[in-house]
Protein backbone atom coordinates (compact mmCIF):
# COMPACT_ATOMS: atom_id res chain seq x y z
CA UNK A 1 0.00 0.00 0.00
CA UNK A 2 1.30 3.45 -0.93
CA UNK A 3 1.32 6.64 1.07
CA UNK A 4 -1.29 9.39 1.20
CA UNK A 5 -0.64 13.14 0.93
CA UNK A 6 -3.22 15.83 1.63
CA UNK A 7 -2.74 18.89 -0.58
CA UNK A 8 -4.35 22.29 -0.09
CA UNK A 9 -4.88 24.99 -2.75
CA UNK A 10 -3.80 28.62 -2.62
CA UNK A 11 -5.05 31.93 -3.97
CA UNK A 12 -6.75 31.83 -7.34
CA UNK A 13 -8.82 28.76 -6.50
CA UNK A 14 -11.59 30.72 -4.74
CA UNK A 15 -14.98 31.06 -6.41
CA UNK A 16 -18.39 32.59 -5.72
CA UNK A 17 -20.56 30.40 -3.45
CA UNK A 18 -17.59 28.43 -2.19
CA UNK A 19 -18.60 26.36 0.90
CA UNK A 20 -22.30 27.25 0.47
CA UNK A 21 -23.50 23.68 -0.04
CA UNK A 22 -21.22 22.40 2.73
CA UNK A 23 -22.39 25.13 5.12
CA UNK A 24 -26.08 24.28 4.81
CA UNK A 25 -25.76 20.49 4.65
CA UNK A 26 -23.07 19.60 7.19
CA UNK A 27 -23.17 20.76 10.81
CA UNK A 28 -19.39 20.32 11.03
CA UNK A 29 -18.85 22.73 8.13
CA UNK A 30 -21.30 25.28 9.54
CA UNK A 31 -19.55 25.17 12.91
CA UNK A 32 -16.07 25.78 11.51
CA UNK A 33 -17.19 28.51 9.06
CA UNK A 34 -19.24 30.26 11.75
CA UNK A 35 -16.21 30.18 14.02
CA UNK A 36 -14.01 31.72 11.33
CA UNK A 37 -16.64 34.37 10.67
CA UNK A 38 -16.79 35.32 14.35
CA UNK A 39 -13.01 35.84 14.48
CA UNK A 40 -12.82 38.22 11.51
CA UNK A 41 -13.54 41.91 11.12
CA UNK A 42 -15.75 41.35 8.06
CA UNK A 43 -18.63 39.06 7.10
CA UNK A 44 -16.80 36.08 5.62
CA UNK A 45 -19.97 34.07 5.00
CA UNK A 46 -21.65 36.86 3.05
CA UNK A 47 -18.48 37.41 1.05
CA UNK A 48 -18.17 33.74 0.06
CA UNK A 49 -21.87 33.16 -0.60
CA UNK A 50 -22.89 36.40 -2.34
CA UNK A 51 -22.04 36.87 -6.02
CA UNK A 52 -22.02 40.65 -5.61
CA UNK A 53 -18.93 40.31 -3.41
CA UNK A 54 -16.79 38.46 -5.95
CA UNK A 55 -14.28 41.32 -6.33
CA UNK A 56 -13.93 41.64 -2.58
CA UNK A 57 -13.39 37.89 -2.28
CA UNK A 58 -10.43 38.10 -4.69
CA UNK A 59 -8.56 40.54 -2.42
CA UNK A 60 -5.73 38.67 -0.75
CA UNK A 61 -6.67 39.70 2.79
CA UNK A 62 -10.14 38.18 2.25
CA UNK A 63 -9.21 35.24 0.07
CA UNK A 64 -6.78 33.78 2.58
CA UNK A 65 -9.20 33.16 5.48
CA UNK A 66 -11.86 32.03 2.98
CA UNK A 67 -9.60 29.31 1.58
CA UNK A 68 -8.52 28.20 5.04
CA UNK A 69 -12.13 27.96 6.22
CA UNK A 70 -13.18 26.03 3.11
CA UNK A 71 -10.50 23.36 3.42
CA UNK A 72 -10.83 23.07 7.20
CA UNK A 73 -14.61 22.62 7.00
CA UNK A 74 -14.05 19.56 4.79
CA UNK A 75 -11.37 18.20 7.11
CA UNK A 76 -13.74 18.46 10.10
CA UNK A 77 -16.48 16.61 8.20
CA UNK A 78 -14.15 13.78 7.23
CA UNK A 79 -12.68 13.49 10.73
CA UNK A 80 -16.20 13.13 12.14
CA UNK A 81 -17.57 10.74 9.53
CA UNK A 82 -14.69 8.34 8.86
CA UNK A 83 -11.37 7.11 10.22
CA UNK A 84 -9.44 9.61 8.10
CA UNK A 85 -5.70 8.87 7.98
CA UNK A 86 -2.88 10.37 5.91
CA UNK A 87 0.91 10.47 5.93
CA UNK A 88 1.82 14.07 5.08
CA UNK A 89 0.34 17.49 4.32
CA UNK A 90 1.40 20.28 2.00
CA UNK A 91 -0.20 23.31 0.45
CA UNK A 92 0.46 25.81 -2.30
CA UNK A 93 1.38 29.20 -0.81
CA UNK A 94 -1.56 30.05 1.49
CA UNK A 95 -2.39 26.34 1.44
CA UNK A 96 0.72 25.69 3.52
CA UNK A 97 -1.00 27.41 6.45
CA UNK A 98 -3.95 25.04 6.03
CA UNK A 99 -1.53 22.10 5.97
CA UNK A 100 0.07 23.26 9.22
CA UNK A 101 -3.36 23.73 10.81
CA UNK A 102 -4.51 20.26 9.79
CA UNK A 103 -1.25 18.82 11.12
CA UNK A 104 -1.82 20.45 14.51
CA UNK A 105 0.99 23.02 14.40
CA UNK A 106 -1.42 25.98 14.59
CA UNK A 107 -4.84 26.10 16.21
CA UNK A 108 -7.63 26.92 13.79
CA UNK A 109 -8.61 30.06 15.67
CA UNK A 110 -5.07 31.42 15.55
CA UNK A 111 -4.65 30.38 11.92
CA UNK A 112 -7.74 32.36 10.84
CA UNK A 113 -6.44 35.54 12.46
CA UNK A 114 -2.90 34.91 11.22
CA UNK A 115 -3.81 34.50 7.54
CA UNK A 116 -6.05 37.56 7.70
CA UNK A 117 -3.09 39.56 9.05
CA UNK A 118 -0.80 37.95 6.47
CA UNK A 119 -3.13 39.07 3.69
CA UNK A 120 -3.32 42.62 5.03
CA UNK A 121 0.47 42.78 5.40
CA UNK A 122 0.95 41.59 1.82
CA UNK A 123 -1.64 43.98 0.45
CA UNK A 124 -0.26 47.02 2.27
CA UNK A 125 3.34 46.20 1.38
CA UNK A 126 2.66 46.50 -2.36
CA UNK A 127 -0.11 49.12 -2.39
CA UNK A 128 2.21 51.69 -3.97
CA UNK A 129 3.69 49.23 -6.47
CA UNK A 130 2.08 48.37 -9.80
CA UNK A 131 2.82 44.68 -9.54
CA UNK A 132 1.68 41.66 -11.51
CA UNK A 133 1.96 37.89 -11.80
CA UNK A 134 1.86 35.86 -14.98
CA UNK A 135 1.58 32.12 -15.61
CA UNK A 136 3.90 30.90 -18.35
CA UNK A 137 2.74 27.71 -20.05
CA UNK A 138 4.75 25.23 -22.07
CA UNK A 139 8.34 26.31 -21.56
CA UNK A 140 11.08 24.65 -19.51
CA UNK A 141 12.03 26.33 -16.25
CA UNK A 142 15.67 26.53 -17.36
CA UNK A 143 14.65 28.81 -20.25
CA UNK A 144 12.71 31.08 -17.87
CA UNK A 145 15.71 31.26 -15.54
CA UNK A 146 18.08 32.08 -18.43
CA UNK A 147 15.80 34.80 -19.78
CA UNK A 148 15.62 36.41 -16.33
CA UNK A 149 19.43 36.34 -16.06
CA UNK A 150 19.76 38.01 -19.45
CA UNK A 151 17.39 40.77 -18.38
CA UNK A 152 19.69 41.58 -15.43
CA UNK A 153 16.70 42.93 -13.57
CA UNK A 154 15.60 42.42 -9.99
CA UNK A 155 12.10 43.62 -10.90
CA UNK A 156 10.82 40.23 -12.09
CA UNK A 157 11.40 36.77 -10.62
CA UNK A 158 10.02 33.24 -10.60
CA UNK A 159 7.25 33.03 -8.01
CA UNK A 160 6.07 29.44 -8.52
CA UNK A 161 7.58 26.29 -9.97
CA UNK A 162 4.18 24.63 -10.33
CA UNK A 163 4.76 21.81 -12.80
CA UNK A 164 6.93 20.85 -15.80
CA UNK A 165 4.42 22.78 -17.91
CA UNK A 166 3.87 25.89 -15.78
CA UNK A 167 6.01 28.59 -14.19
CA UNK A 168 4.63 31.76 -12.59
CA UNK A 169 6.62 35.00 -12.78
CA UNK A 170 6.10 37.95 -10.46
CA UNK A 171 7.32 41.52 -10.02
CA UNK A 172 6.75 45.04 -11.30
CA UNK A 173 4.07 44.96 -14.00
CA UNK A 174 6.15 46.39 -16.86
CA UNK A 175 8.97 43.93 -16.16
CA UNK A 176 6.54 41.00 -15.97
CA UNK A 177 4.91 41.95 -19.29
CA UNK A 178 8.34 42.39 -20.88
CA UNK A 179 9.54 38.98 -19.70
CA UNK A 180 6.30 37.34 -20.82
CA UNK A 181 6.87 38.66 -24.36
CA UNK A 182 10.45 37.43 -24.34
CA UNK A 183 9.30 33.98 -23.21
CA UNK A 184 6.72 33.83 -26.00
CA UNK A 185 9.60 34.33 -28.41
CA UNK A 186 11.52 31.56 -26.68
CA UNK A 187 8.94 28.82 -26.99
CA UNK A 188 6.25 29.53 -24.40
CA UNK A 189 2.86 28.32 -25.67
CA UNK A 190 0.86 30.80 -23.61
CA UNK A 191 1.24 33.50 -21.00
CA UNK A 192 -1.68 34.35 -18.73
CA UNK A 193 -1.77 37.44 -16.54
CA UNK A 194 -3.19 36.42 -13.18
CA UNK A 195 -6.01 38.19 -11.35
CA UNK A 196 -4.06 38.93 -8.16
CA UNK A 197 -3.60 42.06 -6.10
CA UNK A 198 0.18 42.11 -5.94
CA UNK A 199 3.58 40.67 -7.01
CA UNK A 200 3.52 37.85 -4.50
CA UNK A 201 6.44 35.49 -3.87
CA UNK A 202 8.94 38.06 -5.07
CA UNK A 203 11.61 40.08 -3.27
CA UNK A 204 9.22 43.05 -3.39
CA UNK A 205 7.56 41.34 -0.40
CA UNK A 206 10.69 41.16 1.78
CA UNK A 207 9.39 43.98 3.96
CA UNK A 208 6.19 42.00 4.41
CA UNK A 209 8.27 39.06 5.59
CA UNK A 210 9.71 41.12 8.44
CA UNK A 211 6.25 42.29 9.47
CA UNK A 212 4.88 38.75 9.29
CA UNK A 213 7.74 37.56 11.50
CA UNK A 214 6.40 39.76 14.31
CA UNK A 215 2.95 38.18 13.96
CA UNK A 216 4.38 34.65 13.87
CA UNK A 217 6.15 35.28 17.17
CA UNK A 218 2.74 35.83 18.80
CA UNK A 219 1.34 32.49 17.61
CA UNK A 220 1.58 29.36 19.75
CA UNK A 221 3.12 26.99 17.22
CA UNK A 222 3.51 23.32 18.09
CA UNK A 223 5.31 20.57 16.22
CA UNK A 224 3.27 18.76 13.60
CA UNK A 225 1.46 15.46 14.17
CA UNK A 226 2.34 14.40 10.62
CA UNK A 227 5.11 15.75 8.38
CA UNK A 228 4.40 19.02 6.54
CA UNK A 229 6.38 20.00 3.44
CA UNK A 230 7.64 23.57 3.14
CA UNK A 231 7.23 25.59 -0.06
CA UNK A 232 10.60 27.23 0.54
CA UNK A 233 12.85 24.16 0.18
CA UNK A 234 10.47 21.26 -0.62
CA UNK A 235 11.51 19.53 2.62
CA UNK A 236 9.54 18.64 5.72
CA UNK A 237 9.73 20.88 8.74
CA UNK A 238 12.10 19.58 11.42
CA UNK A 239 11.22 21.79 14.38
CA UNK A 240 9.07 24.69 15.58
CA UNK A 241 11.73 27.34 14.95
CA UNK A 242 11.93 26.18 11.34
CA UNK A 243 8.19 26.70 10.93
CA UNK A 244 8.45 30.37 11.87
CA UNK A 245 11.62 30.93 9.82
CA UNK A 246 10.28 29.31 6.66
CA UNK A 247 6.86 30.93 6.84
CA UNK A 248 8.58 34.30 6.96
CA UNK A 249 10.69 33.42 3.91
CA UNK A 250 7.77 31.83 2.08
CA UNK A 251 6.04 35.20 1.59
CA UNK A 252 8.84 36.46 -0.70
CA UNK A 253 10.43 33.20 -1.94
CA UNK A 254 9.64 30.95 -4.89
CA UNK A 255 7.10 28.19 -4.23
CA UNK A 256 8.85 24.88 -5.01
CA UNK A 257 5.70 22.89 -5.68
CA UNK A 258 7.12 20.66 -8.42
CA UNK A 259 10.12 19.69 -6.29
CA UNK A 260 7.84 19.01 -3.32
CA UNK A 261 5.72 16.55 -5.33
CA UNK A 262 8.79 14.92 -6.89
CA UNK A 263 10.23 14.30 -3.42
CA UNK A 264 6.99 12.68 -2.31
CA UNK A 265 6.79 10.51 -5.42
CA UNK A 266 10.38 9.40 -4.82
CA UNK A 267 9.39 8.41 -1.30
CA UNK A 268 6.49 6.17 -2.24
CA UNK A 269 3.53 8.56 -2.22
CA UNK A 270 0.97 7.54 -4.82
CA UNK A 271 -2.32 8.94 -3.47
CA UNK A 272 -3.00 12.67 -3.34
CA UNK A 273 -6.20 14.15 -1.92
CA UNK A 274 -6.80 17.79 -2.87
CA UNK A 275 -9.01 19.38 -0.22
CA UNK A 276 -10.55 22.77 -0.94
CA UNK A 277 -11.83 24.78 -3.89
CA UNK A 278 -10.93 23.88 -7.47
CA UNK A 279 -8.75 21.29 -9.16
CA UNK A 280 -5.60 23.29 -9.84
CA UNK A 281 -3.26 21.08 -7.81
CA UNK A 282 -4.65 17.96 -9.45
CA UNK A 283 -3.47 19.26 -12.83
CA UNK A 284 0.00 20.07 -11.52
CA UNK A 285 0.41 16.68 -9.83
CA UNK A 286 -0.76 14.79 -12.93
CA UNK A 287 1.83 16.54 -15.09
CA UNK A 288 4.64 16.01 -12.58
CA UNK A 289 3.80 12.32 -12.17
CA UNK A 290 3.44 11.87 -15.92
CA UNK A 291 6.89 13.30 -16.54
CA UNK A 292 8.32 10.85 -13.99
CA UNK A 293 6.21 8.05 -15.51
CA UNK A 294 4.63 7.26 -12.16
CA UNK A 295 1.01 6.19 -11.66
CA UNK A 296 -0.85 8.15 -9.01
CA UNK A 297 -4.40 8.44 -7.74
CA UNK A 298 -5.66 12.01 -7.27
CA UNK A 299 -8.95 12.79 -5.55
CA UNK A 300 -10.60 16.22 -5.29
CA UNK A 301 -12.84 17.08 -2.36
CA UNK A 302 -14.48 20.48 -2.74
CA UNK A 303 -18.28 20.31 -2.75
CA UNK A 304 -21.04 18.50 -0.86
CA UNK A 305 -21.19 15.86 -3.61
CA UNK A 306 -17.42 15.36 -3.46
CA UNK A 307 -17.52 14.84 0.29
CA UNK A 308 -20.40 12.38 0.11
CA UNK A 309 -18.76 10.46 -2.72
CA UNK A 310 -15.51 10.14 -0.78
CA UNK A 311 -17.24 9.03 2.41
CA UNK A 312 -19.28 6.41 0.53
CA UNK A 313 -16.21 5.01 -1.23
CA UNK A 314 -14.07 5.02 1.90
CA UNK A 315 -13.14 1.49 2.85
CA UNK A 316 -9.79 1.76 4.58
CA UNK A 317 -7.85 2.41 1.38
CA UNK A 318 -6.44 5.60 2.86
CA UNK A 319 -5.50 4.30 6.27
CA UNK A 320 -1.97 3.74 7.46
Amino acid sequence: MGKVALVFPGQGSQYTNMTKDLYYKFDEAKEIIDKANSLLDFDLINMMHNEENNKLLSKTENTQPALLAHSMSIIKILEKKIDFKYDTCLGLSLGEYTALTVAGAIKFEEAVSLVRKRGLIMSREVQDIEGAMCAVIGVDKSIVEKCILKLKSNLVEIANYNSPNQIVISGEKKAVINLAEILKNNGAKRTIMLDVSGPFHSSLLKGAGKKLKNELEKVDIKYTKVPVISNVDAKEYKNICEIREKLEKQIYSSVLWEDSIINLLDNGFDRFIEIGPGKTLRGFIKKIASKKKVDVEIINIDTYDDVNSFIKSFGGNYGK
